[in-house]
């Protein structure tokens, strides 16, 4: 009996510790932000949970605060916890967001909650869930009614996760942020004004912000009048100035001071200059401004969540796996030297004692080992769907992955053949042989499809099939309409090509193991190619996987997808946090669009 009781009272505790959590006040004047009626100075750096192992979140924060930050800012992302329509995981692997924020309430450090439903941080589709796309008129982010009953639906369930973390009720939480900068998308103060709404009729009394470039029009359409402003950037002086002019009545701060910058693929790793960002601390430590360093850690795209970019309607740029952004906490945990200049800026303006840099986590090499070829996609295709021309993933409640389009050549037989339009990378192959890929960004969408040689059989028609990759729906502006797959058509000299089967390719764990889990004659020339091998380990650690040797495709280790890889570069290295190891045995599996022959793969402690 007295050892259920004190099971009991072990499972009463935390409630007993809550209830003794003191209530805050957070609130603001015209010029300042206020905690319990004082000036206070928001220093925060941004961190996702979604993007860190579960495992390190306590020490990602714990970084943070060495630097010298008293709060954390952390997007959540809609679709990471709404897959499909009302189906919400706030538990499994990173996406219990109330134990983050109690971590970083453990840590007395407070909270900058941004959830969108819109967020943007070059993850796939901005937060917004895919399934909204199976609707082909749907409007985002404005008051259209069913983009509306989505968005409503995720707020209302989100709010049960995070209401009794406010500040108000004991919890670190300051501050709720407002959709996001929607002065660069939208000008419907009537849709902000009704998410406001929402979020306080799920319970949510703390202050609101947005977030919004510092120029007078993204202010004037992307800010209401209860709404602190969020600038990014506020770089100086001018920039507040702007904001006062946008509202009088509320304090502004810089909502994301950017340390580092994002990458796509095919580009140079981003590293901007470290002077200008010194110069902007120093500016907002010294004249008391509240700010929010995006990022401060940015962690990894695990598997087919990175976004993309598109500024045109034939641009497309993708962004790579690693979220590393150049910030002062790199990708698997390691203070940088940008690290050490904030922490000396921020001690020497602030004059606060800041607590030992934690320890650097675990990392291992893990030498060459052989891969092989096991199978092949092609032996691998479902019953195939059958429609009079091609459609996006979407439309059959696949969100992310590949697709493959099949039809006989009827009349034309070889020409121009133009794909209206490949979202994102496409393989051509006619008859089984590999023709050539179509990548969307630039609209250069034409292969040229040979001809029969003279003698073949008119009467044959040949197979074309298109494989397609997404790549990531675009994340920010103008073009977020953005099915993956072929989103039209297909033509051949002008004739539009009829009469399609359709094959669903999710590669999710599930399929690749599927795929694997037997040795399957591989087409010996035929790319899309599945690879296997093992390795054993006594200790685990973080590593890089090293991908130079391969094209482009994703990898899964012991049934965690790693993410995507491509030759172009910059990213030729794929993070693995040792969550994903264990001793012993470890499996790698490689799914790869180009690669013909299988070559070894290895383990490094670095990024490049």
């Amino acid at each position: 009996m007295k050892r259920h009781l004190s099971f009991a009272l072990l499972l009463l505790l935390p409630i007993f510790l809550a209830a003794q959590q003191r209530s805050h006040q957070f609130s603001f004047s015209k010029d300042a932000f206020l905690l319990d009626g004082k000036p206070f100075q928001i220093i925060s750096g941004e961190m996702h949970p979604a993007r860190i192992p579960v495992e390190y979140w306590q020490h990602r924060i714990q970084m943070a605060k060495a630097m010298g930050c008293n709060t954390i800012a952390a997007y959540i992302f809609w679709n990471y916890h709404e897959s499909a329509p009302g189906q919400f995981d706030f538990k499994t692997e990173n996406r219990n967001v109330a134990e983050f924020i109690r971590l970083c309430q453990q840590e007395e450090m407070w909270v900058l909650l941004r959830p969108g439903p819109y967020v943007c941080a070059e993850w796939d589709f901005g937060g917004l869930p895919s399934y909204l796309l199976k609707i082909p008129d749907i409007k985002i982010r404005c008051m259209d009614p069913r983009y509306l009953a989505a968005a409503n639906r995720y707020i209302s369930r989100l709010a049960k996760e995070v209401r009794s973390l406010q500040c108000t009720q004991g919890g670190p939480i300051l501050m709720v942020q407002l959709e996001n900068e929607y002065g660069s998308f939208g000008n419907d103060k009537q849709y902000l004004e009704s998410l406001r709404k929402t979020w306080v009729h799920s319970g949510i009394k703390v202050p609101f912000y947005t977030s919004d470039g510092a120029t007078p029009y993204m202010l004037e359409a992307g800010n209401i009048a209860v709404a602190a402003i969020g600038l990014d950037s506020g770089s100086n002086e001018q920039d507040f100035e702007q904001a006062k002019k946008s509202n009088p009545n509320v304090p502004a701060f810089s909502s994301e001071t950017y340390p580092g910058w994002l990458t796509h693929w095919g580009e140079g790793f981003a590293k901007p200059d470290t002077n200008d960002l010194k110069k902007e601390l120093e500016f907002l430590l010294k004249e008391h401004k509240s700010f929010n360093l995006y990022v401060i850690h940015g962690g990894t795209n695990f598997g087919y969540s990175a976004g993309a970019n598109a500024f045109s309607p034939t641009q497309y740029q993708p962004d790579i796996t690693s979220y590393d952004y150049d910030a002062p906490i790199n990708e698997h945990g390691l203070p940088t030297p940008k690290f050490f200049m904030l922490r000396n800026l921020i001690q020497q303006y602030t004059k606060q004692r800041l607590s030992d840099v934690p320890a650097p986590l675990p990392m291992v090499e893990i030498p060459a080992f052989a891969m092989h070829a096991v199978n092949c996609i092609w032996n691998q295709l479902p019953d195939p769907i059958r429609s009079p021309q091609p459609r996006p993933m979407e439309m059959y409640d696949q969100g992310q992955g590949f697709i493959l389009y099949r039809t006989e050549l009827i009349g034309h037989k070889g020409g121009k053949l133009m794909i209206w339009e490949p979202h994102d990378y496409a393989l051509v192959f006619l008859d089984g042989i590999f023709i050539d890929t179509v990548f969307r960004d630039g609209g250069k969408w034409t292969v040229e499809l040979p001809k029969p040689k003279v003698g073949d059989r008119e009467n044959v028609n040949p197979v074309l099939e298109i494989l397609v990759e997404g790549m990531g729906h675009i994340n920010f502006a103008q073009f977020m309409i953005d099915r993956k797959g072929i989103t039209d058509r297909v033509t051949l000299n002008g004739m539009t090509l009829m009469n399609w089967e359709t094959f669903l390719l999710p590669m999710d764990a599930t399929f690749a193991q599927k795929a694997t889990a037997i040795e399957n004659n591989t087409p010996a020339d035929r790319p899309g190619k599945f690879f296997k091998g093992e390795f054993e380990l006594s200790a685990t650690g973080d590593t890089y996987f090293d991908l130079q040797k391969y094209a482009k495709g994703v990898v899964f280790v012991n049934g965690h997808n790693l993410g995507r890889y491509w030759n172009i570069g910059p990213q030729q290295r794929l993070y693995c946090p040792a969550s994903c190891l264990k001793k012993g045995k470890n499996e790698v599996i490689v799914f790869d669009l180009h690669q013909i022959l299988a070559e070894s793969i290895c383990g490094k402690k670095n990024l490049n």
